[in-house]
């Protein structure tokens, strides 16, 4: 059975009662009422009253023990909000708004009403190392697989011609930042036997 209560035009801002509403969600009442009580916010002590409102409408009108009773919903929602002005510089003014809020407490006696943690919002499951190890098993490249990049020759009397090849000549399945291959520089012996030869 559900039991419900409800502060309506609650003097505090919504988005700041909506932090402490988040924390009791689905606690058993006496730790929700706990956790409240050392909570030193204003909005704790809105929602404490409307939640010892709702523990109170349980026993009288429902007959319910506060011990089996669980927190199912905190909801806050927007109240009107007052309009006030503030005095500013060359005689202009600007908007205060000062916020309202609607406090709504639903409490449940079933005990499988708990929301699982993935639902609360307390993350999603790590896996385990043994799967990860799986995954990444199954994403690596084969080693057989050798690298498709052409060596280029290089004639000795294209020596000031450019080396790189142009990009119409590659083809798209090389990559365009790997390393060309190029003949290794002449030894000072094949020098010395290039300058005999030419004498």
């Amino acid at each position: 059975m559900e039991v419900r209560s409800v502060y309506k035009y609650a003097r505090i801002s919504p988005k700041k009662a909506r932090d402490v509403a988040r924390e009791i969600q689905g606690l058993p009442v006496s730790d929700a009422i706990d956790t409240l009580n050392f909570t030193p916010k204003k909005a704790a002590f809105l929602i404490g009253k409307t939640l010892k409102s709702a523990v109170a409408n349980a026993e009288n009108n429902h007959d319910l023990a506060a011990d089996s009773l669980r927190v199912k919903e905190a909801n806050i929602s927007d109240g009107p909000s007052f309009r006030r002005f503030k005095p500013r510089a060359r005689g202009s003014a600007s908007a205060i708004k000062k916020r309202t809020s609607h406090i709504y407490i639903i409490l449940t006696d079933e005990v499988g009403e708990e929301k699982a943690p993935s639902e609360r919002g307390q993350g999603s499951r790590k896996t385990p190392a043994a799967e990860t190890e799986e995954v990444t098993k199954e994403a690596a490249p084969d080693e057989s697989v050798t690298d498709n990049t052409e060596v280029v020759p290089v004639a000795e009397d294209q020596e000031d011609a450019d080396l790189t090849p142009d990009a119409s000549e590659q083809s798209p399945d090389e990559d365009p930042g790997a390393e060309q291959v190029t003949e290794e520089p002449p030894t000072a012996e094949e020098d010395s036997e290039e300058e005999e030869q030419k004498d």
